[in-house]
């Protein structure tokens, strides 16, 4: 069944106007948000830390940082951008006190409402504007008068018109200009999980540090090695992201594509895709979610072990070295 899109002749700021609305956390997607909803002509306040980077960044940008239990009370739609992890503390400490009927809670990823760590009361609307790309992105679609799309979800519908309130702050940062997928809370949270795990993030370093290692013990040299399984990456996902996977196996050498289709099936087999499905089942049961509560309520033991190791790997290094060569980069 293909995917429900909205765009802008399906979303009216008006939803939004006389109505204010507070970014919780100044980071990259909440600096970007911010800044694109005030140019829409919306009344926008910011909730920020006193005395951090963010802060200083929100006040050059034009903005008045206030407390969060500040923002909750003023504002009638209150869009959480802090860290997953902070999430509920948050809520449960600057929000929760100061919602009443008629207001609304938005998110940009599902974990905390899905995994049930965030319990709104049912008085008010609970909906999810996600933008599929970094807030500088969005910051920079918008300006250049393009948008980045975005999902859309709706959670809890109080007033009866949440969808209609998030397609005007989908298009209130742009988001309607793209185009805007409808989804929902479970389907958000769960793949966006699932993909950081077994491919942007964990599937995708592991196999660059696996390739790594396999030349370098084979006696090639570490800067030789970095460059064909780490620094050359980019040129081929670049190459998907524009053109799609076959788009990309039409640019690249014959030599190169005939590799790729008899070779990758060794690499990523059926026992690879067992694991992968173990990874969702992990996620969807909630086992990664309570796991992930459970060690940033420990202090991190784990997570910062496996930092502090992989900084070490040869593989960080040498591209440390190699990456201060290429001035490009900067």
């Amino acid at each position: 069944m293909a995917a429900k899109m909205y765009y802008d002749n399906d979303a009216d700021l008006n939803v939004l106007k006389g109505k204010k609305i507070a970014i919780i956390g100044y980071g990259i997607q909440g600096r970007g948000q911010a800044l694109n909803l005030r140019d829409s002509g919306l009344d926008v306040i910011v909730s920020e830390l006193e005395g951090t980077e963010n802060y200083k960044t929100a006040e050059r940008d034009g903005f008045k940082p206030v407390s969060a239990v500040e923002a909750a009370k003023e504002a009638d739609i209150i869009q959480i951008l802090t860290q997953d992890h902070v999430q509920a503390k948050v809520y449960k400490d600057a929000i929760k006190p100061n919602l009443k009927k008629g207001k609304a809670l938005v998110f940009s990823h599902g974990f905390n409402i899905h995994f049930k760590q965030i319990k709104p009361p049912k008085k008010v609307d609970v909906f999810m504007v996600a933008p599929k790309g970094p807030g500088a992105l969005v910051r920079q679609m918008y300006e250049e008068g393009k948008g980045v799309p975005c999902l859309l979800a709706v959670f809890q519908d109080a007033s009866g018109n949440a969808k209609n309130i998030g397609l005007a702050y989908a298009k209130g940062i742009g988001g309607t200009r793209a185009g805007v997928i409808e989804t929902t809370f479970k389907e958000e949270t769960e793949t966006d999980l699932f993909g950081e795990q077994a491919i942007l993030c964990g599937g995708v370093t592991e196999l660059i540090k696996a390739g790594f290692d396999t030349l370098a013990e084979a006696g090639y040299q570490p800067e030789i090695a970095y460059f064909e399984c780490l620094h050359e990456l980019k040129l081929i996902t670049d190459l998907i992201y524009k053109t799609g996977i076959q788009g990309m196996r039409k640019r690249v050498s014959d030599t190169a594509e005939y590799g790729d289709v008899t070779r990758g099936k060794r690499v990523i087999t059926e026992r690879t895709r067992k694991e992968m499905k173990k990874i969702l089942k992990e996620v969807q049961s909630g086992k990664f979610a309570r796991e992930w509560i459970r060690e940033n309520e420990n202090g991190r033991p784990e997570f910062s072990k496996l930092r502090k190791q992989d900084d070490a790997h040869p593989i960080e290094v040498t591209g440390k070295k190699l990456r201060g060569m290429m001035e490009w980069i900067k």
